[in-house]
């Protein structure tokens, strides 16, 4: 039996996705987190095959969980199910560490096969995200501004893409409203805008928007 470790902040989510992992019968639900220390805490206390992450937890983010697991059992796969289109988020967390990511409205049915997979020792790439691998491939070195910021830059440039202020953005991260306006001063620097309309401008030609 695979035993599977589910990340998600949202109870409903879990649930669902534990119903769809145990109803396979190849697979089980060993433990559920809502939070990037819970998964790191759980992982030190028992076993498991393989791990279904979401993108974005309340203290840390999906990236920055996803490396720490990484750095600390280096070959437990680490499949991410995520909100965010590929686009967004699926080569950061591949260059991370993920052996896959899929979005949330992928067929329950894709979810156990991708599953399946990683717990066999192999990659799951979609049809998008081997184009987009593809495309960097045979991309040109310099990086686009957004290529250019941290992981947690990032993060909080598709927040305020999304048209979420500082306040919003600093109660969904766990983060003072100082330091989200710090973060929002060194990316508009970092990608030569002026301001939020800019940056949501930007967001938008780069098919980055929600």
């Amino acid at each position: 039996m695979i035993r599977i470790l589910i990340a998600d902040d949202h109870a409903i989510v879990r649930h669902g996705l534990k119903q769809i992992i145990e109803k396979s019968g190849e697979m089980c639900v060993v433990a559920e987190a809502d939070r990037g220390a819970e998964v790191l805490r759980k992982l030190r206390e028992i076993e498991c095959d393989v791990v279904l992450l979401d993108v974005s937890m309340p203290d840390m983010s999906g990236v920055d969980v996803l490396k720490q697991i990484h750095a600390e059992r280096p070959h437990l796969p680490v499949l991410i199910l995520s909100i965010y289109p590929e686009d967004q988020y699926a080569m950061r967390m591949i260059k991370a560490g993920a052996v896959g990511y899929m979005t949330k409205d992928s067929a329950p049915p894709e979810v156990v096969k991708a599953l399946l997979h990683v717990a066999g020792g192999k990659k799951y790439i979609s049809p998008v995200v081997a184009e987009l691998l593809a495309n960097e491939l045979g991309a040109p070195e310099e990086k686009l501004p957004h290529q250019t910021l941290s992981d947690r830059e990032y993060q909080i440039f598709l927040l305020l893409a999304s048209a979420k202020t500082v306040s919003e953005i600093a109660d969904t991260l766990s983060l003072s409203v100082k330091t989200i306006s710090t973060y929002r001063t060194r990316i508009l620097e970092k990608m030569r805008l002026d301001n939020n309309a800019e940056l949501m401008r930007y967001a938008v030609d780069n098919h980055l928007a929600q």
